[in-house]
């Protein structure tokens, strides 16, 4: 029977946004696991408590849904003009797979923070009373994310009473930047990357669907609520706990992940779960958010529902806000039209958990859309820090 020891790593657990992950120095972990590969998977599928076949992560710091089963690692940075790197990994709940595809916007807002009190950012930089800025190379997808973390009395203030929905007690507000969210490098070397503002996808099972497909901030493909039979007003219940409308939803992903040339064959789509993205969207309506909060359709422009490791999400991903954000800001998409067409630098969208503020700056350069950054607000809080035990044979 094994016995092997239990190894102490240090680590500390913080909520960013409406997520909340693991977070390790790059130095702090066992030398093997330092690098890309199976020995650094293992290890934070062990730390997280997957695979797990009881979908509770019991044995584990994870919290058995897709913004509680993440782990990120932080170094000093690999880039001049930069503080630190920061790799993300989403931990499935119950596969042996950790997906590297893409960026956690919600845990960008732990990052700063995490840094400066981790001496990872210079201390000359840090006043002793005001905002710090601190420049984040985001490794997954290589672009910089401007985090500007509120320090009092040279501490990271992470008290205040900047309200989050999704987040239950109010916290100290960390806006962010992401420059060039646009990842040009995936699909079609575009940010729109078939070409089209609007597409018609065709999805095997459905049928043809209207779709707007974009990399900003996150890979996503949107579509309208009314062409699934939605009203963009669902809660988590009316889609998570049916069974077909997440094997359509899925169908849409994985047609989307084809048409922007994310992946080759259709079975590609097991091993890049975190990406793309799939939301649907819907003209402004009357809602009760999932507190129990009465949202007025005149306080917001539209509403979107967005899916992250195959179930509805409880919010809404930072990442994904970056590509309403952008999308909502190019006239003719649908996000665009859903919220009532136009030029606009800011739109206010109705979530599960209740509304967000996102605004993006877009150009046409020769033809060609371009974003050049996405901002919003968000909070942080460590929860727990010290280490973490996973016994030593486990990776």
């Amino acid at each position: 029977m094994s016995n092997a020891p239990q190894l102490r790593i240090p680590a500390t657990y913080m909520r960013g946004g409406t997520s909340k992950g693991v977070f390790f120095r790059r130095e702090d972990l066992p030398e093997r696991a330092r690098e890309p590969g199976p020995a650094r998977d293992a290890l934070l599928m062990r730390v997280i408590g997957s695979p797990d076949p009881y979908g509770k992560h019991t044995d584990g710091m994870g919290g058995a849904t897709s913004s509680t089963s993440k782990c990120v690692i932080i170094a000093k940075a690999s880039l001049p003009d930069h503080d630190v790197d920061y790799l993300y990994g989403q931990v499935s709940i119950d596969s042996a797979f950790v997906d590297w595809s893409g960026n956690c916007g919600n845990l960008s807002a732990a990052v700063g923070p995490f840094a400066i009190a981790n001496g990872l950012v210079d201390p000359a930089r840090v006043p002793e009373n005001g905002i710090c800025t601190v420049r984040i190379w985001q490794a997954n997808i290589g672009k910089t994310i401007v985090a500007q973390v509120p320090v009092v009395d040279g501490q990271v203030q992470e008290t205040g009473d900047f309200e989050l929905d999704g987040v239950t007690f109010p916290a100290a507000e960390i806006v962010l930047e992401f420059l060039d969210p646009a990842d040009e490098g995936e699909g079609g070397g575009a940010m729109f990357p078939t070409g089209n503002l609007v597409d018609e996808l065709d999805v095997p099972g459905v049928g043809a669907l209207k779709a707007t497909m974009i990399t900003a901030g996150i890979p996503t493909v949107f579509v309208n609520a009314a062409d699934l039979g939605y009203d963009g007003t669902e809660l988590q219940p009316a889609i998570n706990e049916d069974r077909s409308a997440l094997a359509k939803l899925e169908a849409i992903r994985v047609a989307g992940a084809l048409r922007m040339g994310l992946i080759q064959a259709p079975e590609d789509a097991v091993t890049r779960q975190h990406t793309p993205k799939v939301a649907f969207v819907a003209p402004a309506k009357d809602y009760v958010a999932s507190s129990g909060k009465r949202i007025a359709a005149g306080d917001i422009d539209l509403n979107v529902r967005a899916l992250s490791m195959g179930k509805l999400h409880h919010a809404m991903m930072g990442t994904a806000s970056v590509a309403i954000a952008t999308a909502a800001a190019v006239p003719g998409t649908l996000v665009n039209l859903a919220a009532g067409g136009g030029g606009r630098e800011a739109v206010r969208f109705g979530h599960p958990s209740g509304t967000l503020r996102v605004g993006a700056a877009v150009a046409q350069v020769d033809g060609q859309w371009t974003a050049t950054k996405a901002v919003m607000s968000r909070s942080a809080r460590v929860l727990m820090e010290g280490a973490v035990r996973v016994p030593a044979d486990s990776f």
